[in-house]
């Protein structure tokens, strides 16, 4: 597992994208956990998860990507600039453009409508053209799909998207490490996503690893 620099010795940056399905706690746990490990994170956040987020967290966001930035950083004890959070619209974001793409892009939890619009290349506001632009550069793109059961178009624009090289992991948390809260359960997946950015954790034991050394 490596480090949380890329491979130009500087910190890696990750876009998040949380869209409206249930399971905000994935996209916010994951956050904090990219604030812990020294990420520079570029925050998105969709209308509807903010109304999901007030709904199924305790956080009652405001409105403007500015306060949320300040609002979050302040939360997660994030560093000067390493949460850079932007407006649905703001088309003059670095991550816009191929120039300024992340290193890696994840999109937690990620709607079906999203996953059908970043599968067409849609790109209508900046949520959808993040994605797009780590596609065509050839970056690593994660959709942490939540939704049951699929529809034969959901299983479609998965395909779609799995052979343009994103990797489709829907919100599937285990039980082999026998958890005993949602909070365990929120970790499994979270672990799984950093796990594919090559970022260390502490949040689940490696397979294997019964913890007995």
């Amino acid at each position: 597992m490596i480090n949380s620099e890329s491979s130009t010795g500087k910190s890696q940056t990750v876009t998040l994208i949380m869209t409206g399905a249930s399971g905000a706690d994935y996209g916010l746990r994951l956050l904090e956990e990219l604030i812990k490990a020294k990420v520079t994170v570029y925050l998105l956040i969709s209308r509807p998860a903010q109304i999901v987020i007030n709904m199924e967290t305790e956080l009652k966001l405001p409105s403007r990507a500015s306060e949320v930035q300040e609002y979050l950083s302040e939360r997660y004890a994030a560093s000067e600039n390493q949460l850079q959070v932007f407006e649905r619209e703001q088309w003059m974001a670095p991550i816009a453009s191929g120039s300024g793409v992340a290193d890696a892009t994840v999109v937690c939890p990620c709607t079906t409508g999203t996953l059908s619009a970043i599968a067409v290349g849609s790109s209508k506001n900046l949520l959808e053209r993040a994605a797009d632009v780590a596609l065509k550069e050839r970056k690593k793109l994660i959709l942490v799909v939540r939704e049951t059961p699929f529809s034969e178009i959901h299983l479609n624009n998965m395909l779609t998207l799995t052979k343009m090289g994103a990797v489709i992991m829907p919100a599937n948390p285990g039980f082999y490490h026998k958890p005993k809260t949602i909070d365990d359960l929120i970790d499994f997946m979270v672990s799984r996503i950093l796990d594919h950015l090559s970022i260390s954790h502490q949040l689940m034991p490696v397979w294997g690893d019964r913890g007995d050394n």
